[in-house]
């Protein structure tokens, strides 16, 4: 079975979106935390469009490449206009955790109104072997609450926002993570961790 797993682009202060993410306006003005996916001379081997720095190239299309399905929250689907229908991975599927109903949801996605334990679930049956990553600081909180967090990454770019949807929501208790990696690449830090059980 594979591994259930984080990875955003996130500032130094801790935000996800820019101010003001909503349907329409995607994730705010704060695109500069997806810059260096497009900064670079390498294309991406899993993303067509992606041309990222060599060294985040690298440790990008690895991640990537282990996905075998996605669960994303509410927020994250209809900020991001429901992925046009499909998925955020080209290869993977997508699990969208909402509680309430999801009309626009297509054949190509599937909505999972009995919260994250059951989302992570169906997503690693259709996994197999692979991992399931997770999308959305709201999907990963719940995922850390219930315990099925294994990694989690953070493209940490080098800005302060001052605003915007922050990553990481309150959690009942501490949770250590033990740091794996990290690779420097230009406008980014990856930083790889694992959660300490």
């Amino acid at each position: 079975m594979g591994k259930v797993y984080s990875a955003h682009s996130v500032s130094v202060d801790g935000y996800i979106t820019g101010r003001g993410p909503a349907p329409g306006r995607g994730l705010g003005d704060g695109t500069v935390l997806f810059d260096w996916y497009f900064d670079g001379d390498t294309p991406s081997r899993v993303f067509d469009g992606f041309r990222l720095s060599e060294s985040s190239a690298k440790f990008f299309d690895a991640l990537a490449g282990r996905d075998g399905a996605i669960v994303a929250g509410r927020n994250t689907y209809e900020d991001s206009d429901r992925f046009g229908g499909g998925s955020p991975h080209p290869d993977a599927p997508l699990f969208v955790v909402s509680h309430r109903p999801a009309p626009e949801i297509t054949e190509r996605q599937t909505l999972v109104t009995t919260g994250i334990e059951d989302a992570i679930a169906a997503a690693r049956k259709v996994a197999g072997d692979k991992d399931v990553g997770l999308m959305g600081g709201g999907v990963l909180t719940a995922a850390l609450r219930a315990g099925l967090v294994d990694e989690v990454v953070l493209h940490q770019v080098p800005v302060l926002l001052g605003g915007g949807r922050s990553f990481f929501q309150e959690l009942p208790e501490h949770i250590h993570l033990r740091l794996l990696e990290v690779v420097p690449a230009p406008g980014v830090t990856h930083l790889h961790y694992e959660v300490v059980r």
